[in-house]
């Protein structure tokens, strides 16, 4: 499990700041958090960066029970 954190258009695409999702990598969290929230989130992440501890992370990254996932959409 990871806390997944969500700013702006992906928080309100979820309609929560916070969650916590089952994953051992980035991509498992971002699947379950599709599955979770739907198609309105699924259709802001291609555009958002994504990053784990504050640090950019891909898809492979791994995440752990102590590990923050951000999604971050582009700020204009």
């Amino acid at each position: 499990m990871a806390v997944l954190r969500l700013f702006a258009a992906a928080r309100t695409a979820a309609g929560t700041a916070r969650d916590v999702l089952q994953g051992e990598t980035v991509a498992d969290v971002l699947r379950a958090a599709v599955a979770r929230y739907g198609d309105d989130f699924a259709a802001v992440l291609p555009v958002c960066a994504v990053w784990v501890n504050g640090e950019p992370a891909l898809d492979a990254t791994p995440v752990g029970p102590d590990d923050e996932v951000g999604v971050l959409p582009p700020v204009s």
